[in-house]
């Protein structure tokens, strides 16, 4: 098997459940990296959370999902669905580890550097101009960092895993509209804190503004 661009997931974990290896390599490079950063919010950049990611993968290989009637034969839909299998495998792992883990109370978290990337690019997206990127992306980390886990984590699946609120309600057991609330408390309190940074108001910059999902 020689996997291409146009090989959709679901061709892939059919495979996969063939024994065939190699679908389980390109599943990890098309997906890693994403899942890399959600973990990385949750566990810390000192925590294990590569292993998290390898444990994720481990329970594919075993055990991959079998997609729904309506999702099979559509490669969006396929790949949305695998998606959220493997956020919320990923998540349930990192919560073993958050749970045995006597010290998790004192580790301090910052999330994946990407994100800090995103609001920049974000930024200028919108007109803003920011000073010494190197020092914005330290200061978006560090004011990311103290955010309360429940917002950074739906914020690194929002903006870095781009996942929809209704995906992110999936994988964190939340109702959508607490996901969406989430999502907007933790972009108005980084705009508050980053504002003395860049040209705009002490408010949440349009660029930054949350449509609350539908009910």
């Amino acid at each position: 098997m020689d996997p291409s661009p146009d090989v959709t997931d679901g061709t892939l974990l059919r495979a996969l459940e063939r024994g065939q290896p190699e679908a389980l390599t390109e599943l990890l490079a098309r997906h890693q990296g994403v899942l890399l950063k959600h973990a990385r919010a949750l566990l810390g950049p000192s925590g294990p959370f590569e292993d998290a990611v390898q444990e994720t993968f481990l329970r594919l290989f075993e055990r991959p999902p079998r997609l729904t009637a309506e999702s099979s034969g559509d490669p969006g839909a396929e790949r949305a669905q695998l998606r959220s299998w493997l956020h919320t495998v990923l998540r349930n792992c990192c919560m073993d580890t958050l749970r045995s883990d006597e010290r998790r109370k004192s580790r301090e978290f910052s999330t994946a550097s990407a994100a800090g990337e995103f609001l920049i690019a974000r930024s200028h997206s919108g007109g803003a101009e920011w000073v010494e990127q190197d020092d914005t992306r330290a200061a978006v980390e560090r004011e990311l960092a103290k955010l309360p886990t429940d917002q950074r984590e739906v914020l690194v699946l929002r903006l870095v895993g781009e996942r929809s609120y209704r995906e992110i309600a999936e994988i964190t057991g939340r109702k959508i509209g607490t996901v969406g609330w989430l999502v907007s408390e933790g972009l108005k309190v980084l705009a508050d804190r980053l504002a003395p940074l860049v040209e705009v108001a002490p408010r949440v910059a349009p660029s930054l503004e949350v449509r609350h999902p539908r009910s």
